[in-house]
């Protein structure tokens, strides 16, 4: 069963990138959040790839494995890759479907045309940036 858009938003508010977002504006990255399945064995992203890419898991789990050690398992409601949207940073880990599993994705493609439509929401999801960049990194 498909999402209804309320429930899409409701997935999103969690994610800490997009928790100074309004609901309409959470509803406008909503509207660029493709619902899809996959298969056991689809791997997600791979350390020191380039993420393109953002996901919350719907069903399903995933194995997340640093450096050739499985360092946890996400199952639904976890979500993984949001920097991806905003910073060119390699992956830190690989990430592969455990079992089949439904997610959401957002294309960085996609979130930066939303940026660049929405000021309010590129502010926001820069103040929230801001607040996780340890001190000395941002100078």
């Amino acid at each position: 069963m498909r999402l209804h858009k309320d429930q899409k938003v409701e997935m999103l508010r969690q994610v800490p990138l997009f928790t100074g977002c309004s609901k309409k504006e959470l509803r406008s990255i909503a509207s660029i959040a493709d619902e899809i399945d996959l298969r056991v064995g689809t791997v997600l992203t791979r350390q020191g790839g380039r993420g393109r890419e953002f996901f919350v898991l719907l069903e399903g789990e995933v194995a997340v494995v640093r450096d050739g050690v499985q360092i946890t398992t996400l199952g639904a409601g976890d979500f993984f890759g949001e920097m991806a949207l905003i910073s060119r940073k390699p992956r830190t880990a690989t990430i592969t479907a455990t079992t089949p599993i439904r997610t959401l994705v957002v294309t960085e493609t996609n979130f930066k045309r939303l940026l660049r439509e929405d000021h309010g929401i590129t502010v926001k999801v820069l103040e929230k940036v801001a607040e996780r960049t340890p001190p000395g990194e941002s100078d």
